[in-house]
């Protein structure tokens, strides 16, 4: 049996409750981001999936976490507005998480028990869930936005 992400809630940067639901037939990219990790330039290629494939129903959904390194301190105004100054993003950022441990938001929690299991390593981790909200991909931190088994993965589940 599969496990959907479908009945989770979470937070936006307002501080509005969105639930998972509201993506139903979209294929979502999942990640856990920090705005000062070696990893942060994947903003770019975030942004440069989502221009790609949104059109397609392709949504990358950001969550910023200060669990890994303490590299994302700052508040949700400052995140926000540096993704958009640095990185020009215009995909949905959420409110800060926790990907691991005793915090761990339900989400998270979902994610991580999809195989492979386990807790998310690092930020930028990222979890590819398919139109019925089902988890089918898991990318580490060091996996590029750009690289081709993300983009080969996303077409698949988007059907081109």
């Amino acid at each position: 049996m599969s496990l959907s992400i479908t009945d989770v809630s979470v937070t936006t940067l307002q501080g509005s409750p969105k639930p998972i639901s509201d993506y139903a037939g979209k294929v979502l990219l999942i990640v856990n981001v920090a705005s000062y990790c070696g990893y942060t330039p994947q903003y770019q290629g975030l942004e440069a999936l989502y221009q790609k494939y949104r059109d397609q129903g392709l949504e990358v959904l950001a969550f910023p976490c200060n669990d890994y390194g303490m590299q994302e301190p700052d508040s949700t105004d400052k995140i926000q507005q540096f993704c958009e100054t640095k990185y020009g993003i215009t995909f949905p950022l959420f409110d800060k998480v926790h990907a691991k441990g005793a915090e761990q938001h339900p989400l998270y929690a979902k994610l991580t028990q999809a195989e492979p299991k386990g807790d998310v390593a690092w930020n930028f981790e990222k979890f590819l869930v398919n139109k019925q909200g089902e988890v089918v991909g898991r990318y580490k931190s060091a996996v590029a936005p750009d690289s081709a088994e993300l983009s080969r993965d996303i077409e698949r589940e988007l059907g081109l």
